[in-house]
């Protein structure tokens, strides 16, 4: 985590073209985000290596695809993307939605990221 003035930890902010993430909190083999997703934008369709992730969909309602399969999402709904699974959500409602998501794996930095298609010209195949 970063250290700010004070001494104190801060979560970690980060603006992404689809919205933004905070890390809420991070250890060996875990990390949590809360990520929001902005109406009308969608995330990459992207798979990991090194990492499952699961989803609790907070607020708003959202579309899942993992591995060709589309399901609609909404608030209390859990979603969960095993190592290896191609994934994505997408935002198509008028309201910011909002969910947290929880890596764990071996590793789990930003680079362990495969974008299968990408709004945003990031794809890496």
């Amino acid at each position: 985590m970063e250290q700010h003035g004070g001494g104190g930890t801060s979560p970690r902010h980060d603006e992404r073209p689809w919205g933004s993430f905070t890390v809420l909190d991070e250890g060996p083999g875990y990390k949590v985000k809360r990520i929001e997703v902005a109406p009308g934008k969608r995330l990459s369709y992207q798979k990991h290596s090194q990492r499952s992730e699961h989803w609790m969909v907070v607020r708003g309602a959202g579309k899942v695809t993992l591995d060709g399969r589309e399901t609609s999402v909404h608030a209390g709904e859990i979603v969960d993307v095993p190592v290896g699974a191609a994934h994505r959500i997408e935002n198509p409602a008028g309201e910011r939605l909002v969910f947290i998501e929880i890596q764990r794996g071996g590793y789990l930095g930003e680079d362990d990221i495969v974008r299968l298609q990408d709004d945003f010209g990031r794809a890496t195949v």
